[in-house]
C-alpha cells in the first residue's frame, strides 16, 4: 500500500523484517502475536504501557485462535437479546488466555520482565466484558429511530452525516437515486422537498458510491452487504427523523446497472420489521466506514508521515518540533501492532468488518480523494454542509443543526488549540518571510507532502503553501487537532456504542428478505431470531469486542491535551504561560460541555439511551483511566 497511483496510501515506518524467500517481494512473519516490527527506540511505548496493552492484546488475541468448535458446541448463533447480554456481560465468554497464545507472546516480547507481568495481568483478568453505555439504562432504547439518528451527531462516527444538495441524491457517475418526492414528503410535516432543503432540515448519510464497485467481491465473502442512503428530516425540537432509507445492489447481469429497494419508517407489522433490518444494515456501512476510514486512515495513518517527517527533519531544539512532539507520543509503536495484529491478512479487520480482503483496498480508493486542507473542523463541516461561514459569529461559522453534539463541543476545542498554537507560532515568527526562510520547516513540509503523503502530491488543493505564519498555524492547527480532538471523538465512544453489537454490527450474513419468499415467512415468524442470524455470529461478535475493548481503554500513563510529560520542556517563561491559558481555556470548555449535557432542551446530548456526549470533554486533570468514554489525549496512543 502506497507508492502506486493505483493504490495510494499514507507511508509508514519501515518494518525491518526480511523478505520471503518464496517470492522475494512479500515480507516473512514469525509469530500469531508478530512484535518484530522495526520501531525508533524513541517511539516505543514505556514497559508499563507495554504490558498494559499486551494484556488487553492477548485477550483479544485469544478469541482469535480458540478453536471455533468451542464456540459451535454452544452454537454459534445468539438466541436472543437477552441470552446475549447475559452470555457478554455476566459470567467470563473465554478462558484467561490461550496457551497458545502465551507461547507465542513469549517468543515476541522485548524481555523476560515484560512477559512476566502480562502473564500475571491476564491471569488476574479474566476476559469479561462490561456494559456497554448503550444498553446500561433501558435495553431497548437503541432499536429507536431517534437514537439510529442521534448517534449520526454524537455517536462514534459523527463525521459522516452531510446535509442533502440534491433531490433525489445523484451518485459520482451521475446515476440518479431511486429515491423519489413520494417516499419522502409525507414524513415531511407539511413541509415540501424544496422547502427543506432551502432551510437546512434535510441530510443524508450516504454509503453508496464508495461501496458500489467493491459489492460484488465483497459479497463473495460469505457477507450480505448492501451499499446504502438514509435520508434524515430535522425537527422543530433539534432532533433528525430518518425518512428513507434506500438499499443498493449491483445488477445481476454483471453490467453497471443496480437493483435497489426502499425502506420506510414503520411502528408495527412486517413493515416494521423491515424498517429494522434495513437500519442494521446501514449501521454495518457506517461501522465499516468509522473504523476504517474515520477512526485508521484519517487518524493513525495520516499521522504517522508526519511523525516520520519531524524526527528526521527539525531538531529537538526547533520550536515546531517541541510544539508537535506531544502530539506524537506513542503513535507509531500502535500503528505497528496494529499493522500486526489488526490490519494483517486475516487478522481481526479482515475477520470481523464486513469488508474483509478488500478492506484496504477500498480504503486506498477513499484516501485518493482525501486532502489535508479540509481535515480542519470548521472546514470539514463547511465541505459537508454541517455549517455556513458567518464572519459575523464566533469561530466564524453558523451551524445548520445547533444540537450538534460532537460540532458544539468540537469548535469549543478547535479554537482552544488553533488560540494556543496561533499564539506559540507567534513567539517566535514574526513575519511570513521568517517561516520561508526557516529550512528546517521547509525541509520538514516538503517531506511530509513529496514523501509521507505523496501519493496526495498531485492535488494542490490538498496541501497550503508553507509560506506564511498564518498558513503554518492553520496547518499545525489541523495537525494537532487530527491527533488529538478528531482522534479522541472517533475512538473512544468504541465500547460505549458498538459493545452491543447489535447496535452497531460489523457485518451482515442475511439480506433483508423479498415478498413471498421462505425468508419472509422466517421473518414475520420469528423478527428477533432473524435479525440475531443476520448481524454477526457468537466469534465475530465477541472477537469484535475484545477488539473495541482494547481500542476504547485510556492507559495508565495517557497524556492530555495541555498536559506536558515533563515540566523541563522549556525554561521560556512567557511559552509556560501561554500553556497555562491554554489550559484554562480547556478547563472552561469542559464546564461548558457538563452545563450543555444537564440542559433538557439539547436532546441529542443524551438521547433515548441517557449517553451524555463526553467524547470532547478534555479532562484536563487526566485523573480517570480504563473505559471512560472521556478524554481527549494529545495524540494518537491506542
Amino acid at each position: 500500500m502506497g507508492g502506486t497511483r493505483t493504490h495510494p496510501y499514507p507511508r509508514r515506518c519501515r518494518t525491518g523484517r526480511a523478505l520471503s524467500k518464496t517470492d522475494e517481494v512479500t515480507e516473512t512473519r514469525k509469530h500469531v502475536i508478530n512484535l518484530d516490527f522495526y520501531i525508533p527506540p524513541d517511539e516505543r511505548f514505556s514497559p508499563g504501557k507495554l504490558a498494559e496493552v499486551l494484556t488487553l492484546g492477548v485477550q483479544a488475541v485469544t478469541h482469535f485462535v480458540v478453536p471455533e468448535m468451542k464456540t459451535m458446541i454452544q452454537g454459534n448463533n445468539f438466541k436472543s437479546i437477552e441470552l446475549l447480554t447475559r452470555d457478554l456481560y455476566t459470567k467470563p465468554s473465554q478462558p484467561a488466555a490461550d496457551g497458545e497464545v502465551m507461547e507465542q507472546l513469549k517468543t515476541s516480547v522485548p524481555s523476560r520482565k515484560t512477559y512476566k507481568q502480562v502473564a500475571k495481568n491476564v491471569k488476574d483478568n479474566p476476559v469479561k466484558f462490561p456494559i456497554p453505555q448503550v444498553i446500561q439504562h433501558d435495553l431497548e432504547a437503541w432499536r429507536s429511530d431517534e437514537e439510529f439518528a442521534r448517534e449520526m451527531l454524537a455517536g462514534l462516527n459523527p463525521v459522516a452525516i452531510k446535509r442533502l444538495q440534491k433531490f433525489p441524491p445523484v451518485s459520482s457517475g451521475g446515476k440518479k437515486s431511486s429515491i423519489t418526492a413520494q417516499h419522502v414528503e409525507s414524513q415531511l410535516a407539511d413541509v415540501t422537498i424544496e422547502m427543506a432543503m432551502r432551510h437546512h432540515r434535510l441530510y443524508i448519510l450516504d454509503h453508496h458510491d464508495y461501496l458500489m464497485p467493491y459489492l460484488r467481491r465483497i459479497n463473495t465473502l460469505g457477507v450480505c452487504i448492501y451499499a446504502s442512503r438514509t435520508l434524515l428530516f430535522l425537527k422543530v425540537d433539534g432532533t433528525l427523523k430518518p425518512v428513507v432509507i434506500e438499499l443498493s445492489l449491483p445488477a445481476t447481469d454483471g453490467g453497471d446497472g443496480e437493483i435497489s429497494r426502499i425502506f420506510l419508517p414503520a411502528t408495527h407489522g412486517t413493515d416494521a420489521h423491515l424498517w429494522q433490518l434495513a437500519k442494521a444494515h446501514v449501521s454495518v456501512n457506517d461501522s465499516g466506514y468509522h473504523q476504517l476510514i474515520s477512526h485508521r486512515l484519517f487518524t493513525h495513518a495520516a499521522v504517522e508521515p508526519f511523525v516520520i517527517a519531524t524526527k528526521r527533519q527539525l531538531s529537538a531544539m526547533h520550536p515546531i518540533h517541541k510544539l508537535l512532539e506531544p502530539h506524537f507520543k506513542d503513535t507509531m509503536q500502535i500503528n505497528t501492532l496494529a499493522r500486526s495484529i489488526l490490519l494483517n491478512a486475516g487478522g481481526i479487520l479482515e475477520r470481523t468488518m464486513y469488508p474483509g480482503k478488500y478492506a484496504l483496498e477500498m480504503s486506498s480508493a477513499i484516501y485518493g480523494d482525501w486532502r489535508f486542507t479540509e481535515q480542519s473542523l470548521p472546514n470539514d463541516l463547511v465541505k459537508r454542509g454541517m455549517a455556513s461561514r458567518d464572519p459575523a459569529l464566533p469561530g466564524g461559522l453558523s451551524l445548520h443543526i445547533e444540537d450538534y453534539p460532537y460540532a458544539v463541543d468540537g469548535l469549543d476545542v478547535w479554537r482552544a488549540i488553533d488560540g494556543w498554537v496561533r499564539s506559540y507560532c507567534a513567539h517566535f515568527y514574526h513575519h511570513d518571510t521568517e517561516v520561508a526562510a526557516d529550512t528546517e520547516l521547509q525541509a520538514w513540509w516538503d517531506d511530509v507532502r513529496s514523501v509521507g503523503q505523496g501519493d496526495r502530491q498531485g492535488d494542490p488543493a490538498c496541501w497550503l503553501a508553507l509560506d506564511t505564519v498564518d498558513h503554518l498555524e492553520e496547518t499545525l492547527s489541523t495537525l494537532v487537532w487530527i491527533a488529538s480532538a478528531l482522534h479522541a471523538a472517533v475512538n473512544f465512544g468504541q465500547y460505549g456504542y458498538a459493545g452491543f453489537p447489535p447496535n452497531r454490527p460489523t457485518r451482515c450474513r442475511r439480506f433483508v428478505p423479498l415478498p413471498g419468499s421462505p425468508e419472509m415467512t422466517q421473518l414475520e415468524a420469528d423478527p428477533d431470531k432473524f435479525f440475531l442470524e443476520m448481524i454477526p455470529d457468537r466469534f465475530t461478535a465477541t472477537l469484535g469486542l475484545a477488539l473495541i475493548e482494547v481500542l476504547s481503554n485510556h492507559t495508565s500513563d495517557e497524556v492530555y491535551l495541555g498536559q506536558r510529560a515533563t515540566s523541563t520542556w522549556t525554561d521560556d517563561g512567557e511559552l509556560l504561560q501561554l500553556l497555562d491559558r491554554f489550559r484554562e481555556e480547556l478547563s472552561r470548555v469542559e464546564k461548558r460541555v457538563t452545563e450543555r449535557n444537564k440542559d433538557p432542551r439539547l436532546n441529542n446530548r443524551r438521547g433515548p439511551v441517557k449517553v451524555p456526549y463526553t467524547l470532547l470533554f478534555p479532562d484536563v486533570a487526566g485523573t480517570e483511566k480504563g473505559l471512560t468514554g472521556r478524554g481527549i489525549p494529545n495524540s494518537v496512543s491506542i
